[in-house]
C-alpha cells in the first residue's frame, strides 16, 4: 500500500482515511500490509502492518537508478511551430517557464531549478528562451534552428555543492519532484517484497502504484479520495489530471469514496464503470464531551477544513455576516490553514466582524476534539467534497451539522441541514434556525447520530478485501 502521509504525521484527511482503512485491515486477520510512505518517522503503528519509508531505502541503497537529469519545461502542441527566436519569445510568454526538475539517482546531489538556470547562463543560454521539444530534448533556438542543450550534474558551479534530495512527505514547490522520485524508490522497494496486490492512495502516489504494477506484474487497485476537479472545479491541472487518468487507466480497479466521486471519476476521466466500485469511509473518533464544557451565554459555529477554494471558505464567512446582522450572541471559527488563508482574514476583517471571527490555523487530533467538544454548529459549504469525514466527527461530538449538497457525505447523512455550496442565505438561516429552536437543533444531532453508527470503518475494509479478492482471481468484484 502506497499513502503519503498517515497519522500522527498528517495534514488532511488523507492521513485520517489511510489509519482507518490499515487498521481495519490489519484486524480482519487474513490481511497483512507493508505501508509504504515518502517518510516514515518511526512512530507510526498499526496492527499487522510494517512502515516502509521511501527515505530510509534511500540512505540505505545509494546506487539505485542511472545518472541522468529530467527538466519538464513547457511542450507546444504537435501542430505548433517554433522555428523562430520570435516566435520561442512569444510561446514562453504565454506559459509558465519552468514547471520542474528530477533526478534520476540518489548517488549524486540534487538540482535545484536556481541551479539549472545559472547552468543555462554560464552556457550564455538565457532561461526564458529554452523548452522542451516534443522529442523531449532540451532546446532553445539560435540563427533559426534548434540547438539541443546537454546538462548535466558535472555542470554545477565548480567548489558549490547543491543540497541533496530529501524525501519530506508533504506538499512542497517540488511536489512533482518528489512523487516521480516515491515511484522510482517504490519500484525498488516493491520488487524486494512478496505481496498480492497494490494498493495506491491518491494521485501523490499513483506512479508509485504503476511503477511497483511493471516490477512486479501484481494487479492494482487505486484509491479516489479526491480528484483534481474537487480541488480546483472547472480548471484542473493537465499535470496532475494526466497522473490521475493514468492511474485510474492502469489499475485493475479504482475505489472511490463515494458514488459522486464515481460519476466524477467516470463522466471526466473516461473510466471503464465496471471497475469503479463506491466504498463509503468509515468514522472512529471519540469526542470529548464531557472533559471541555460549552461557554455560557454564546454560540459556537465552527468550519474545520483546508482554507482553500473546494472547501468554500469564503461561502462561510459571508454566511456569518448574514447571521451576525441578526444576532450578535455568536462567535465564528475557521480552523485550518491553506492558500486562501490570508484572503479569508482580510475578507472577515473587510466585513466588518473580525471582532467575532476566529482563525485557529491547522489543529492537531486533540485540537479538533477539543473545538468540536465546545461547538455548537459544524458547518461545511464545500464546493465539491468527494466524501468528507470532518461532519461525522462533529455528529459523534453532538454538535449538528450543515453540509453541501455537492459532497459525498450527503449521501449517506441523512439527518443534516443540507444546501448549495453558493446559498448563503439558506446557511445562514439554518444557522440561525439551529440557534434560535434548540429542540431542532436536538432533534438533527440524536438521529445524525444513530446515522453515523453504521459508517464503520471494518465495513469500508470488507468491501476492499472482496475488491483484492477478486482481482486477483480475475473476477469481477461484487461489494
Amino acid at each position: 500500500m502506497f499513502g503519503w502521509e498517515f497519522p500522527p504525521h498528517i495534514s488532511g484527511g488523507l492521513g485520517t482515511a489511510c489509519k482507518g482503512i490499515v487498521d481495519a485491515l490489519g484486524m480482519r486477520g487474513d490481511t497483512s500490509l507493508i505501508f509504504v510512505a515518502p517518510k516514515v518517522f518511526g512512530d507510526e503503528k498499526s496492527i499487522n502492518t510494517v512502515f516502509a519509508g521511501a527515505d530510509r531505502y534511500a540512505q540505505t541503497h545509494k546506487k539505485i537508478l542511472d545518472r541522468s537529469i529530467r527538466i519538464v519545461l513547457p511542450q507546444p502542441e504537435p501542430d505548433q511551430q517554433i522555428a523562430s527566436e520570435d516566435q520561442l519569445v512569444k510561446f514562453i510568454s504565454d506559459s509558465d517557464k519552468l514547471v520542474y526538475i528530477e533526478t534520476a539517482s540518489f548517488l549524486h546531489p540534487y538540482l535545484q531549478p536556481g541551479q539549472i538556470e545559472r547552468i543555462l547562463l554560464r552556457k550564455n543560454i538565457p532561461p526564458e528562451k529554452v523548452y522542451v521539444n516534443p522529442s523531449g530534448q532540451l532546446v532553445t533556438v539560435e540563427n533559426g534552428e534548434q540547438k539541443v542543450i546537454e546538462v548535466s550534474v558535472e555542470d554545477t558551479h565548480e567548489g558549490s555543492e547543491p543540497a541533496k534530495f530529501e524525501f519530506t512527505g508533504r506538499y512542497t514547490s517540488d511536489l512533482f519532484t518528489e512523487t516521480g522520485m516515491f515511484a522510482r524508490v517504490g519500484e525498488k522497494i516493491a520488487e524486494q517484497h512478496n505481496f498480492n496486490v497494490i494498493h495506491a492512495h491518491d494521485w501523490l502516489t499513483y506512479e508509485a502504484g504503476i511503477a511497483a504494477k511493471k516490477a512486479t506484474g501484481k494487479p492494482l487497485v487505486v484509491h479516489v479520495h479526491a480528484t483534481e476537479y474537487d480541488r480546483t472545479g472547472a480548471k484542473p491541472n493537465p499535470q496532475v489530471f494526466a497522473i490521475e487518468k493514468d492511474g485510474m487507466e492502469q489499475a485493475d480497479a479504482v475505489i472511490t469514496v463515494s458514488n459522486h466521486t464515481r460519476d466524477t471519476v467516470i463522466d471526466k476521466y473516461g473510466i471503464d464503470p465496471d471497475k469503479v466500485f463506491a466504498i463509503y469511509n468509515g468514522v472512529d473518533f471519540k469526542p470529548d464531551r464531557h472533559k471541555y464544557k460549552k461557554p455560557k451565554g454564546e454560540k459556537l459555529v465552527t468550519f474545520l477544513g483546508r482554507i482553500t477554494y473546494q472547501k468554500g471558505p469564503r461561502y462561510f464567512i459571508e454566511a456569518a455576516f448574514k447571521v451576525l446582522r441578526q444576532l450578535r450572541n455568536v462567535r465564528f471559527v475557521m480552523a485550518g490553514n491553506g492558500d486562501m488563508f490570508a484572503q479569508m482574514v482580510t475578507a472577515a476583517a473587510r466585513l466588518g466582524i473580525a471582532d467575532r471571527f476566529h482563525f485557529t490555523d491547522f489543529l492537531n487530533h486533540d485540537e479538533v476534539r477539543h473545538l468540536l467538544a465546545v461547538s455548537d454548529i459544524y458547518v461545511m459549504p464545500s464546493v465539491s467534497e468527494p466524501f468528507g469525514i470532518a461532519p461525522l466527527e462533529a455528529v459523534r461530538s453532538n454538535v449538528p451539522v450543515i453540509i453541501s449538497k455537492q459532497s459525498g457525505v450527503a449521501e449517506v447523512l441523512k439527518h443534516a441541514i443540507k444546501v448549495d455550496y453558493n446559498d448563503v442565505d439558506s446557511i445562514a438561516d439554518a444557522i440561525h434556525a439551529l440557534i434560535e429552536y434548540p429542540a431542532l437543533s436536538k432533534h438533527i444531532v440524536k438521529a445524525a447520530h444513530n446515522e453515523v453508527k453504521s459508517l464503520k470503518w471494518q465495513e469500508c475494509a470488507r468491501q476492499i478485501s472482496a475488491v483484492y479478492n477478486n482481482i486477483c482471481n480475475n473476477q469481477n468484484p461484487e461489494i
